[in-house]
């Protein structure tokens, strides 16, 4: 393995390592960098790998059938892995960018594209001290040769372009000048990037998204910010968190559709600030037509949180018995699920979405991920997180939202009840049970809220409430004064200890730095003719 060049820091900036690749950063803060964002690095140059291992061994599969037949007539070849491209819309430093370039074995080249003249500067420095560049990278411009253009071979395996993201994707929405990769990581949110996204990725390729914004996602306090960049009403609720993944996985899928196109998503997680997602983007009209029975809006409590879903159309399946064919018919679907209080507290109702009420993650897929970090755990300096979270995720059921005990025993009044026993109670009822990877200490069920809190009023029984000081009018007395429909069973549960529960495994934040979080955007940099127009 060659070694990198010395590298010579010059005055002005200092020199930030992470994992094989190092950056000059300018003290100016022309380019912007998060050191917090190392596991989002880390989990994306993981996921890409194994994505491009699995995209690899179909184009394998379909090319020894091929080879099949030819080998009937004497013919023999040897199959030769797919090497694919990497567009990083948003690059800032180029750190992303190099660490693609540098430890995923199968990328062709990257390109790096930052509309900032100071953050492309910076970046082009970033690529030559770590060997990846060339004299003749391509730069101011928005676009970059294709693959069977004259001149690709003088560029380097990270080419720097200075130019808007959207225009740079849009010259590559052509089915022979698309991509395999797209990520998208800017700062605050990436909706004005993801029409142009899914238009320029290869059929079965990768989109990895990242929105920090988050108060707009997962809070009320911004329902028509919300609504403008992704189309849908955020939730008030303490799953707030995975209703912000499914809003974004609302947008990318909505966006593809319109194209022919449908979305598979391989993982979504709510990481400290953000939201980063990998969904895998293929063209198939009549798969396209299953988004709207994928969809729902919820009808959300404001005194429980109880939720309601109401998808926006149902799909019926119906077999022929002779030829055995699936038949598929697309109806609307009957609403409303409920009235215009909830049945559980009589509390106000409100609307959230439409949202994408899928499942979020592709199991098979995190455990090839698993498995590629158990093999690879030194080549991540956040190894031991980036397990932890996806044995969660592996196991997290694709039912919707989630609750903990101890809110749940807030709206009661009670004591809140061991997360083991309200996980017991429900798998002696007959439902599955999991963690969820978004909230420490969370419960996620396919029973319904009526459900959870049958199991609640059981447990209350066996610990009261002082109902002294609760009000007749308050959506605790309403929950406290109906009798459960069953008997809950607290009695240890064999499965409600799941299998990352009984090894030690770090899967939530611990802070990193005092006042971690998004950072601050960078103001320098502009273009001059942006600063002449304010």
């Amino acid at each position: 393995m060659v070694s990198d060049p010395p590298i010579t820091v010059p005055e002005g900036y200092t020199l930030h390592t992470e994992n094989t690749a190092s950056i000059l950063l300018p003290a100016s803060a022309d380019a912007f960098l998060n050191p917090v964002q190392e596991f989002n690095r880390d989990l994306s140059v993981a996921c890409i790998r194994v994505w491009s291992e699995e995209f690899n061994r179909g184009k394998e599969e379909k090319w020894t059938r091929t080879q099949g037949k030819k080998a009937q007539n004497g013919e023999s070849a040897e199959f030769r892995p797919y090497k694919f491209v990497i567009l990083e819309a948003l690059s800032a430093t180029g750190l992303r960018s190099i660490r693609y370039a540098k430890e995923i074995p199968l990328v062709k080249h990257v390109i790096a594209n930052d509309l900032s003249p100071a953050a492309v500067e910076a970046m082009k420095k970033n690529i030559e001290i770590n060997g990846l560049g060339s004299q003749g990278a391509t730069t101011h411009t928005d676009s970059i040769p294709g693959e069977g253009d004259v001149g690709t071979s003088k560029l380097g395996m990270v080419r720097a372009n200075e130019g808007d993201a959207c225009a740079l994707m849009y010259n590559h929405r052509t089915e022979r000048n698309r991509v395999d990769v797209v990520d998208l990581d800017p700062y605050g949110t990436a909706a004005p990037f993801i029409d142009a996204a899914v238009q320029c990725v290869n059929d079965g390729g990768l989109l990895c998204v990242t929105c920090t914004d988050l108060t707009v996602l997962a809070t009320n306090n911004y329902p028509e910010k919300c609504y403008s960049n992704y189309g849908g009403i955020p939730v008030k609720a303490e799953y707030c968190h995975e209703s912000a993944l499914r809003l974004v996985l609302h947008t990318i899928a909505t966006s593809a559709a319109r194209y022919g196109r449908f979305v598979e998503p391989l993982l979504s997680l709510s990481i400290d600030f953000y939201v980063r997602l990998f969904v895998k983007i293929r063209s198939a009209p009549v798969e396209v037509k299953k988004l709207a029975s994928q969809t729902a809006v919820y009808y959300v409590c404001t005194g429980c949180q109880a939720f309601h879903e109401q998808p926006l159309s149902r799909m019926i399946e119906q077999v022929n018995e002779r030829s055995g064919n699936v038949n598929r018919h697309f109806k609307t679907h009957p609403g409303p699920p409920v009235s215009d209080r909830c049945p559980e507290c009589n509390s106000v109702l409100h609307i959230a979405g439409p949202m994408w009420s899928g499942p979020i993650h592709n199991t098979e897929f995190i455990g090839k991920v698993l498995e590629h970090l158990e093999g690879n755990e030194d080549k991540y300096g956040t190894a031991t997180r980036m397990k932890g979270m996806l044995t969660v995720a592996k196991e997290e059921l694709p039912a919707p939202f989630y609750f903990t005990p101890s809110r749940v025993a807030s709206f009661f009044h009670c004591v809140s009840p061991p997360m083991d026993d309200i996980a017991s109670a429900l798998l002696h009822a007959g439902h599955s049970v999991s963690r969820s990877h978004a909230c420490p200490g969370s419960l996620k069920t396919p029973a319904s809220r009526s459900v959870v809190h049958d199991v609640f009023r059981s447990w209350v029984k066996r610990n009261p409430v002082k109902m002294d000081n609760i009000s007749e009018t308050s959506p605790a007395h309403q929950l406290l004064s109906k009798e459960p429909t069953f008997e809950a069973n607290f009695k240890r549960h064999p499965l409600s200890v799941t299998p990352s529960s009984k090894v030690k495994l770090v899967r939530y934040q611990q802070n990193p730095t005092s006042h971690w979080g998004p950072g601050s955007k960078p103001t320098a940099g502009k273009r001059k003719r942006d600063q002449e127009e304010s």
